[in-house]
């Protein structure tokens, strides 16, 4: 079996596989400063309170070491670290998100990761951007969107950095990121929602790879975006969006009989375009 064949089986056998998560505090600044797409009013308690909510759920009901990093009040969107980084196996890909008022998020996280002896590898090319929310990894290959905040140059260095795995690009014509509509809900399955452009990319995604992917779709294309893991002593878990918020999406992910399903507010955080995603940088350190 080639090195390459090899490695990524290795891979998809421990997709989902987590021991550490890193996330950041809420800024008082997101309120009025983070940026959105429309306009909205963020209740600063609450969205403190949700995303408490959230590391907690990382802490106990899921069992990973959280990192827990300070919020900078410079950085109003800085609690939506997964922009700031892309980790896969030992390696952690510094980005340089699409916003500029964002770069300087970035540095805190290379530091964290450092800590956790990851193989940092930098975007210094000021031609670049990548914005992590745009890169979803199905433990065989990355599909990288093409959007308002990631180009074709950030996507060429991400294919540089992670040789090991085929990587294509999508555009993304409608939200702000590629996971704004879709993420992985198992090995081989992707969670998708239920709008036209949505599926058009699903369609897209599909055509382009080498592998055949099973899909979920729910009628909510925020509700696609979920965190899966698979862990020890836990097995498959899904961190999903709750009823409160997409009863009908909901619904559909009481079909994972076998999953530790665990709904998470995301009501504040949404207004300003931060998803579950969003809230967290995860990490196999056994991979490293």
């Amino acid at each position: 079996m080639c090195r390459t064949m090899s490695r990524r089986l290795k891979s998809l056998s421990g997709f989902g596989h987590y021991t550490h998560a890193v996330v950041r505090g809420v800024a008082a600044s997101l309120a009025k400063g983070a940026l959105r797409m429309s306009p909205s009013e963020v209740d600063l308690a609450a969205a403190r309170k949700e995303h408490a909510a959230y590391v907690e759920v990382l802490k106990t009901k899921v069992g990973l070491e959280v990192i827990e990093l300070p919020a900078d009040e410079s950085f109003p969107d800085c609690v939506f670290v997964e922009d700031a980084a892309v980790v896969c196996g030992d390696t952690a890909l510094i980005t340089r998100p699409g916003a500029e008022s964002r770069r300087g998020e970035t540095k805190l996280m290379a530091e964290a990761l450092k800590e956790l002896n990851m193989n940092i590898v930098e975007m210094t090319d000021e031609s670049a951007t990548l914005d992590g929310g745009d890169v979803l990894f199905t433990g065989r290959e990355f599909f990288v969107g093409l959007s308002k905040r990631t180009n074709q140059r950030g996507a060429e260095i991400l294919a540089e950095v992670f040789k090991d795995y085929a990587v294509s690009t999508v555009p993304v014509t409608e939200g702000l990121h590629l996971k704004s509509f879709c993420s992985m809900g198992a090995p081989g399955l992707i969670i998708i929602g239920s709008s036209e452009p949505a599926q058009k990319t699903l369609k897209t995604m599909q055509e382009m790879s080498d592998f055949r992917y099973d899909k979920l779709t729910v009628p909510d294309d925020v509700a696609a975006n979920c965190v899966y893991m698979n862990l020890p002593n836990k097995g498959h878990v899904l961190l999903h969006c709750t009823a409160e918020e997409f009863p009908q999406s909901v619904k559909m992910f009481e079909k994972f009989k076998d999953y530790m399903l665990i709904p998470v507010s995301n009501m504040e955080k949404v207004k300003v375009d931060g998803l579950l995603t969003c809230c967290s940088v995860l990490v196999n350190k056994k991979a490293i």
